[in-house]
């Protein structure tokens, strides 16, 4: 029996282990889109997009597929954002459920929302109707969250309308 799964060698090879902060800059050259950079889940590579001149940062785990190990999106994005400074838009991609999880990512600083598996549970279960479906529940779960928490506008969602797993100070376990 061989060590190497077939699935995992062509992953694997799909990778190119060569890339780095210079192919931003690159990628810069060849178009006049917008380069938005996946994958930042720490201050430091927020730092790094910006100076390779990325015009925006998706906080971004890829869904946990690759390490099951990285910490969940929202627990990233607001250490990402505090790093941008509000010189680009930072996006959250993952681990959005409900509308309540919208209004948390933009109450922690975050530009806008990517949705991605529950459009896709929604359009192979539904097809188009599944997807107009999902997307206004989570529009209405949105609403009534900025109702509830007295927000009548986006402007007026803040870090204090929330109060994350992190801010509660947790009892050191006894040994």
């Amino acid at each position: 029996m061989s060590d190497d799964s077939g699935l995992a060698s062509y992953v694997a090879g799909q990778i190119d282990r060569s890339l780095s902060w210079k192919d931003v800059k690159w990628l810069q050259t060849i178009t006049t889109l917008p380069i938005l950079v996946k994958g930042v889940l720490t201050a430091e590579d927020a730092r790094l997009s910006i100076q390779a001149g990325a015009a925006g940062i998706i906080v971004s785990n890829h869904g946990a597929r690759q390490l099951d190990y990285v910490p969940a999106t929202i627990m990233a994005l607001e250490e990402v954002v505090k790093a941008a400074q509000g010189r680009v838009p930072v996006f959250l991609d993952g681990g959005v459920r409900r509308g309540t999880d919208v209004f948390k990512a933009l109450a922690l600083g975050a530009s806008g929302i990517f949705i991605g598996r529950p459009v896709v549970f929604s359009l192979a279960a539904e097809g188009e109707a599944g997807i107009r479906k999902v997307l206004q529940m989570l529009r209405d779960e949105f609403e009534l969250t900025m109702a509830l928490s007295g927000c009548r506008s986006l402007k007026e969602i803040t870090r204090d309308h929330i109060v994350a797993d992190w801010d509660i100070p947790r009892p050191i376990p006894r040994l």
